[in-house]
């Protein structure tokens, strides 16, 4: 298996699916219960073919799914292929699948002293500290219902926020975020480094960075 990119991903052309943090994730809306439970059977019979296991989140009007293959880290051919099989099984249960009210939350810790910090945070959210090329310094939670934890090196000046968070969506939704966030009294601090990121501010100057897929390493 081979790790793909964000570009040979959205060359796929995988309709209602989403890029994100090195998985790709849907939204099925199934309308009732018995709907997503029939689905998510279908899912798991197609599934066990194929030896290649998703996660999902069974709720009362929707399926959430997300696709990624552990050994590479990332997204394969093998999700491709599942993405589109699970593609199908919406079709033929008459439900539909979409992206555009899909995200991810990392929450990001701005210090200068991550090394000291580290731990005392690993400790009370009881997260697994990763570290190499594929993650950098993060914690991240076993069982994946707590967001990822990153920190990112800053200087000491005060005042200055410790905490922002990062909100991965579809490059796609990026703009009516932004004007959403814009429209209620937030402004737009920095797009300098868009299409990967754009920094946001609400009325009291907190912080919040909007992230996609592109323009990344």
């Amino acid at each position: 298996m081979t790790k793909l990119t964000g570009q040979q991903i959205a060359d796929a052309g995988l309709d209602g699916w989403v890029y994100l943090l090195n998985g790709l994730q849907t939204r099925i809306h199934t309308r009732d219960f018995a709907t997503g439970l029939s689905v998510v059977n279908a899912i798991g019979n197609e599934a066990e073919e194929m030896n290649h296991h998703p996660d999902l989140n069974l709720r009362y009007t929707h399926v959430d799914a997300r696709l990624t293959s552990h050994s590479e880290h990332g997204v394969t051919d093998r999700d491709i292929r599942l993405a589109r099989t699970i593609s199908s099984i919406a079709v033929n249960a008459g439900v539909q699948l979409e992206s555009a009210n899909v995200s991810r939350l990392e929450l990001a810790l701005d210090t200068p002293t991550a090394e000291s910090v580290l731990p005392f945070w690993a400790a009370v959210l009881a997260m697994e500290h990763l570290s190499g090329p594929d993650f950098g310094d993060e914690l991240r939670d076993p069982s994946d219902a707590l967001p990822t934890v990153w920190f990112q090196t800053s200087g000491s000046e005060e005042p200055r926020q410790r905490w922002h968070p990062d909100v991965w969506v579809d490059p796609a939704q990026v703009q009516s975020r932004i004007d959403a966030a814009l429209a209620v009294g937030g402004a737009l601090v920095s797009d300098a480094e868009a299409p990967s990121f754009w920094v946001l501010a609400d009325p009291e100057g907190n912080r919040v960075c909007l992230c996609t897929w592109q323009d990344r390493g």
